[in-house]
């Protein structure tokens, strides 16, 4: 049955209209002459069926939510999710302006399984023994009818918020991303354009006669994650989609290189726990078996990527979206964690698929500053209604620096990306190691190791990298003289071995330097898939094998005065499965290594007695340094030294090293030298000192 409902009407504001009854690229209001520019993308915007204004370059309120005609109907679909025989309903609430006649409108579109709410979460115990072969949900919040609606429907658009299959006033069964909930999505706009049915709760069939067909889908989380399933159907009608913190495949929300890891803050938390958390449909009894299946097929033993992952990996079918898209991610979200949307970027490059990117440094969920309404009503405008705002003219990506300012870039990475490798040198009497972006010199077979412990959490291991701790690993850059920039996704390379068949590993990127140590990112892996995602294989205890994982993409700035730190754990307390404590894992740092994505590459991170002289050259042109000769006796040290370096002797390197530090004491006590270029001309010879030790 159609209903109206009362709303909160809007305050009227001045504008220009616009009329559009012309078939051209731009069309003159009949009034004000102002002259509105069309893309070509939608041709009916310049026809007499399309009624809207502009302010700023902008589709403007000119409609009232006072009179917005509102309908809760039942979307029929092409799946039988609950297996009963008869096609799977999705109950949606239309919400639309009470236009004249003949008048078409754009439909902004969000499906959710969150809508009606959720069930108590009854988490996977991770508390228990790894599996050996051979022997969270993301969070949405409650959903605010009026969010869009409010915004939208006054501007000229419809919006439509459904209700996912197997939650709320939906058939069938919810199952966490997979075809069914994709399809079941997809109906909704297959209805808009005349290719489905949609009921009244009585029965009553109705068309969307007042639909252009032309469709925008946005959200965030499980919300946003939909459209990007949508979308790889290249379903006609789907003209863009605005995914917020949304996943690109399900096997990378629950699992890291055969690892079980679960999304941040949900400790526990699979496939089938979501399923259950949104089953909130009457009778949900039905959907035992179906939930009971995806609990059986998410095998979270081994963590193999397998079929029942495979069907909900988005980026397989990127070739078939014919829909723009507008990325918005936290760089600092490890719920839906940022290798999601960075795969999803690169697929889209591969594919050429209209599109633009905002990074921010919240976590998950979307962000407020930078204009980000004004930039949605932008997006939508331009591809919904054709008009020619700029906005693909624009630099594609926009970031937000961890000092909360934006900035505009080509593409993400940043095309000054260099892959650079760092070098794993281990520490001298249960000292850190360090981090070196040359190749260590003489390098020793000695090994390392750490203990696992589990209900050790990250925060505790990255703590005083420099002391002992038999729990992990740290190596550390020198300190810093400019920022070094990260832009990409770290790898870890290990030679290791364990002393049981199975094991968690974890690589943390740290930044030291502040007054407490910022893991930066995080990576994990169970190293039964040495060889893929696919394939669990029998380890041999105590057997050396090199181990390759993907740290978590990210975008960071290092300050000056930092170090970058790589620290090596096993379980990690927050994410992995928590086996009992005990198991060791032996490195070799010789043959292990780091490659940090640095843009304008890691010729600041390279150590040497020839960079030192660079340094010393800089410091004197600060005024950190008194006079030249003062400058020159440093120099000269360090030419003797270099010349060392070149012949590979290490003991005389060390030597004269040692005897360059005596150098500094005396500048220091006849303040011939700074404070702060003492500290760092310290620093850069105590790292040399351990790299030729």
């Amino acid at each position: 049955m159609r209903k109206k409902f009362l709303s909160v009407a809007l305050c009227s504001v001045l504008s220009l209209s616009v009329l559009f009854g012309v078939n051209t690229s731009s069309a003159n209001t009949e009034k004000q002459g102002e002259e509105i520019v069309l893309n070509g993308l939608i041709p009916e915007t310049a026809s007499d069926s399309t009624k809207i204004e502009l302010e700023n370059g902008m589709t403007k309120p000119i409609y009232s939510t006072d009179d917005a005609i509102i309908e809760d109907l039942f979307v029929e679909t092409t799946i039988d999710s609950d297996n009963d025989g008869e096609r799977d309903r999705v109950a949606i609430r239309v919400m639309r302006p009470n236009t004249e006649p003949g008048i078409k409108v754009p439909v902004i579109y969000e499906m959710s399984p969150y809508r009606a709410g959720g069930n108590p979460l009854n988490f996977h115990d991770v508390d228990v023994d790894l599996y050996p072969v051979g022997g969270g949900k993301p969070f949405a919040a409650a959903a605010n009818l009026g969010s869009l609606g409010n915004y939208y429907v006054p501007r000229g658009y419809a919006v439509i918020l459904g209700y996912s299959i197997g939650t709320g006033g939906s058939d069938g069964c919810p199952t966490t991303g997979d075809e069914h909930e994709i399809l079941g999505t997809k109906a909704v706009i297959d209805w808009l354009n005349g290719r489905a049915k949609a009921f009244t709760a009585d029965g009553r069939e109705v068309t969307a006669d007042w639909s252009t067909g032309n469709v925008g889908m946005t959200g965030v989380s499980y919300n946003g994650t939909l459209p990007n399933g949508v979308a790889t159907t290249g379903v006609e009608g789907l003209k863009t989609i605005i995914p917020i913190a949304a996943i690109s495949s399900w096997y990378d929300y629950y699992r890291a290189n055969g690892a079980v890891v679960a999304p941040g803050g949900y400790q526990g938390e699979d496939a089938d726990v979501l399923a259950r958390y949104v089953l909130t449909r009457q009778n949900p009894e039905v959907c035992e078996d179906v939930i009971n299946k995806i609990s059986q097929d998410q095998d979270r033993r081994t963590g193999d990527y397998n079929d029942f992952w495979d069907k909900r990996n988005y980026l397989k079918n990127v070739a078939n979206i014919k829909a723009s898209v507008f990325i918005v991610h936290g760089l600092n979200d490890w719920n839906v964690k940022t290798r999601h949307f960075a795969q999803w970027w690169d697929a889209l490059r591969e594919h050429n698929v209209p599109r633009k990117m905002w990074l921010h440094q919240g976590g998950h969920g979307g962000t407020l500053s930078n204009n980000w309404k004004q930039t949605e009503n932008r997006w939508f405008d331009y591809w919904l209604y054709g008009i020619e705002n700029g906005i693909m003219d624009e630099p594609m990506v926009d970031i937000q620096r961890e000092d909360r300012t934006w900035h505009k870039q080509a593409d993400w990475p940043a095309v000054e990306t260099v892959p650079t490798k760092l070098h794993l040198k281990a520490g001298n009497d249960g000292e850190g190691g360090i981090l070196s972006a040359d190749p260590v010199p003489n390098q020793s077979r000695d090994t390392e190791e750490l203990v696992d412990d589990p209900k050790i959490r990250a925060n505790q291991l990255v703590a005083n990298p420099s002391s002992y701790s038999p729990n992990r690993l740290t190596y550390l850059s020198q300190k810093l003289t400019e920022e070094v920039r990260i832009s990409g996704t770290p790898e870890v390379k290990i030679r290791a071995s364990i002393d049981r068949p199975v094991a968690n590993l974890t690589a943390l990127l740290v930044d030291y330097g502040g007054t407490t140590p910022v893991i930066v990112t995080r990576g994990w892996m169970d190293p039964q898939n040495l060889e893929s995602a696919e394939h669990s294989v029998a380890l041999v205890p105590n057997q050396m094998y090199t181990f390759k994982w993907d740290m978590q993409p990210d975008d960071y700035v290092f300050q000056p005065g930092h170090q970058i730190g790589i620290v090596l754990i096993a379980s990690d307390y927050d994410y992995t499965i928590r086996p009992p404590a005990g198991t060791k894992l032996t490195v070799l740092p010789a043959e292990s290594e780091v490659t940090l994505p640095i843009v304008g590459g890691g010729e600041t991170l390279k150590t040497s007695a020839a960079s030192m002289e660079s340094l010393v050259k800089r410091l004197q042109d600060d005024g950190e340094i008194a006079n030249d000769s003062a400058a020159r006796a440093l120099q000269v040290h360090l030419i003797s030294v270099d010349r060392f370096e070149k012949q590979g002797a290490s003991d005389k390197v060390v030597k004269h090293m040692e005897g360059f530090k005596r150098l500094l004491d005396y500048q220091k006590e006849k303040q011939l030298i700074s404070e702060e270029a003492y500290d760092t001309l310290i620093d850069h010879t105590d790292y040399l000192i351990k790299k030729w030790q």
